[in-house]
């Protein structure tokens, strides 16, 4: 547990600044992220150095493909997250309390420099940004030893917060769920915070990727993604662009896997203005 950063005092609760959410979190109560608790009037990162999730993955599962290509990154997860996605895919540490073993960043750090070929850490397997205190500490000693820092996230972060983190990551990938405000609001997203941290994270001279995860009879029309296409080639057609296959989970057990045929005609569709599109999770 450390004191958390981004936040001010109410006069009977505390307001968390690290997100869209804005949480007014009463004494001995915890955010919308799982993450974050409000004791005797501090509010603290409870989940800081909670590891739920630690693995050597290929830079490719992020996905990244063009950010060291068939290179290999060690990839930490702690839990919670800032969003509530009915189709999550790592609903049992995003929505759940796991297991965790704390380990220090410096220990992370020893870990990192003994993997022969690790190009450095992700932050990743549920939402980092909730993670900030701790990837404000590791992050810059993962640089000072001339690797590299990479997050997966949701992109549900505030302006202060993110350009304090674009000081230490080299490549993000951001998952932008859908390209419609019902979607993201069903979801417990903000749209727009989303599409102004890709423009951000962008003009920061920062590698991004994007991921698009495709449910059937949710984001899956034609026009939605083309729309979401010509948007992200506004800022650059060299923007790489994942386009996932969805299987049921979570809550949406019931829905049906995303069809291969339908997810090659969006990618075609996408590929009318971006360079670089992808078919993933097939």
């Amino acid at each position: 547990m450390q004191l958390a950063k981004y936040f001010r005092k109410n006069k009977k609760s505390i307001l968390c600044e690290l997100c869209p959410h804005g949480c007014n979190i009463s004494n001995g109560n915890i955010g919308y992220c799982l993450a974050r608790k409000n004791i005797d009037g501090k509010l603290y990162a409870i989940n800081y150095g909670k590891i739920s999730s630690i693995a050597l993955d290929p830079i490719k599962k992020k996905p990244l493909y063009h950010f060291f290509p068939g290179k290999k990154i060690l990839s930490i997860g702690s839990y919670g997250c800032n969003m509530k996605c009915l189709f999550c895919q790592n609903f049992e540490i995003s929505q759940h309390i796991p297991n965790t073993k704390f380990i220090e960043p410096k220990e992370i750090l020893d870990i990192a420099m003994s993997i022969e070929n690790n190009i450095g850490i992700a932050f990743t397997y549920n939402e980092p940004t909730i993670s900030i205190e701790y990837i404000l500490e590791l992050a810059p000693l993962i640089k000072k030893n001339n690797l590299h820092n990479v997050m997966v996230s949701n992109g549900m972060i505030n302006k202060k917060p993110l350009n304090d983190l674009l000081k230490y990551i080299d490549a993000f990938n951001i998952d932008l769920k859908a390209f419609t405000n019902k979607f993201y609001k069903k979801h417990g997203g903000d749209l727009k915070t989303v599409m102004r941290n890709i423009k951000t994270i962008w003009k920061a001279k920062k590698h991004i990727e994007i991921t698009t995860l495709i449910i059937h009879g949710e984001n899956d029309s034609e026009k939605e993604i083309i729309n979401l296409a010509k948007w992200i080639a506004k800022i650059s057609r060299e923007i790489p662009l994942h386009l996932s296959r969805f299987f049921p989970t979570h809550k949406m057990k019931n829905n049906i896997s995303t069809d291969i045929k339908h997810l090659h005609i969006l990618a075609t569709q996408a590929k009318k203005y971006l360079k670089n599109v992808y078919i993933g999770n097939i």
